[in-house]
């Protein structure tokens, strides 16, 4: 029963035995996670995986979870935390991922330059501190507002402006280097 739930993208009052706030914070969440988790091994059915597991850590502690002073950040690390294990499991990737859009490649003029691009960023991304990361592929990549990736991960609205300031900067001189 826990596992269906774990794994199902809507959670309603028929799971009995889980607890109404777990339910919330996993449907509040969920795709959040799976989104970063995406980006960071490279297909949904892992990402799917790995953030499962986290929450099923999550549940065995949920009431040691609640207690802390931010619970959000603390499911963000866990999640992150079962994503390397779960990519490191699997061994090293073929391609870096997160970077090709088809139809961004489909209705390019010059998709190898679109490529090229999109695999300049990604690598960029990838030497960002994490907390960079999280807000770049949340805000940019997958599209979050502000809002919602300070709940996901557990932060002030000021904190994610800041940060994605921090990052974009960061991130221009990274891709300057690479110009030259």
């Amino acid at each position: 029963m826990t596992n269906e739930f774990l794994r199902s993208r809507e959670t309603t009052s028929m799971t009995p035995g889980l607890p109404a706030d777990f339910r919330a914070f996993h449907q509040l969440h969920r795709k959040a996670y799976i989104d970063r988790a995406v980006v960071y091994l490279g297909n949904h059915a892992d990402a799917e995986e790995a953030v499962d597991a986290a929450f099923e850590q999550l549940l065995r502690c949920w009431p040691k979870v609640l207690s802390m002073e931010n619970p959000a950040a603390y499911a963000w690390k866990v999640m992150k935390n079962r994503a390397v294990d779960l990519a490191r499991n699997r061994g090293p990737a073929l391609l870096d991922n997160a970077t090709f859009e088809t139809a961004m490649l489909r209705d390019a003029v010059d998709p190898i330059a679109v490529l090229e691009e999109s695999l300049n960023l990604y690598q960029a991304i990838k030497k960002l501190p994490e907390r960079q990361q999280d807000v770049v592929i949340l805000l940019h990549c997958r599209g979050y507002r502000v809002a919602e990736t300070a709940t996901h991960l557990g932060i002030t609205e000021a904190g994610v402006r800041s940060t994605a300031r921090y990052a974009r900067r960061r991130l221009q001189q990274l891709l300057a280097k690479e110009d030259r």
